[in-house]
């Protein structure tokens, strides 16, 4: 998977051109071990194979390569894992941590995301990972979970099971809304009708919607903003 991301740039702030050349830091970083981080310009590179332990069989390996003015990242994921069937083994993503802002002090997350996928029989998703606090201090209570891909018939935390909330249409398309629980956080989850390989927007409509719509209060923290991509079985090759 080759993913390029131009998001969060700043305080919330405006993000940059989409293809800049300008590289500002060159630390390219290989992990193939269970978990890996990098942090540069104020975000954190991560490789995560929190849940690896439910494979049968399986590695990957996540490498960080630059990134551009106007914190561009430039980084790539590949896998292979077999069994645990319906369950996440990693999450290899860029996040930009203690963000510390309430809901109704933000006027725009905007976000611009360019990702390729290729592999074979992958049940897997790219996903914006979103969390949501009552203070600074306390724990995550809600996870806002927004799918620009799906793949092998991936499918999200749901209370219901296959049944939505609501399709609402954000950003130019539709989305399919779920909630769940996972170990007592509250998830919703918007999953994209179709893939969105060029994703631009901004994020914030998706706080707007559950603020307007379900209930959120806006005076929840936003503690940190994280984009990558979720496998749960197959194999998918590196690309770049």
């Amino acid at each position: 998977m080759q993913l390029t991301s131009i998001f969060f740039s700043g305080l919330l702030a405006a993000s940059a051109a989409a293809s800049p050349t300008a590289t500002i830091d060159k630390r390219a970083q290989t992990w193939c071990d269970s978990f890996g981080s990098l942090q540069t310009n104020g975000y954190t590179v991560y490789h995560n194979n929190w849940g690896s332990g439910t494979a049968t069989s399986g590695r990957q390996c996540t490498t960080f390569d630059k990134v551009n003015t106007g914190n561009s990242f430039v980084w790539s994921t590949e896998w292979s894992w077999t069994g645990g069937q319906g369950q996440v083994k990693s999450y290899a993503n860029v996040a930009l941590e203690k963000v510390h802002k309430k809901l109704s002090q933000i006027k725009s997350i905007p976000s611009k995301w360019t990702w390729r996928y290729t592999g074979t029989n992958m049940i897997s998703n790219v996903s914006y990972d979103l969390w949501l606090a009552p203070s600074t201090t306390a724990k995550n209570q809600y996870e806002i979970m927004v799918w620009v891909g799906a793949y092998g018939g991936a499918g999200p935390i749901s209370e219901t099971g296959s049944s939505t909330l609501a399709t609402p249409t954000l950003l130019g398309s539709k989305w399919k809304l779920y909630k769940g629980l996972n170990d007592g956080v509250i998830v919703y989850s918007f999953v994209a009708e179709k893939n969105i390989g060029n994703f631009e927007g901004d994020l914030n409509e998706f706080y707007k919607y559950l603020t307007s719509n379900q209930g959120l209060s806006k005076e929840l923290y936003v503690t940190s903003l994280q984009a990558g991509t979720e496998p749960f079985e197959g194999e998918l090759p590196n690309d770049l």
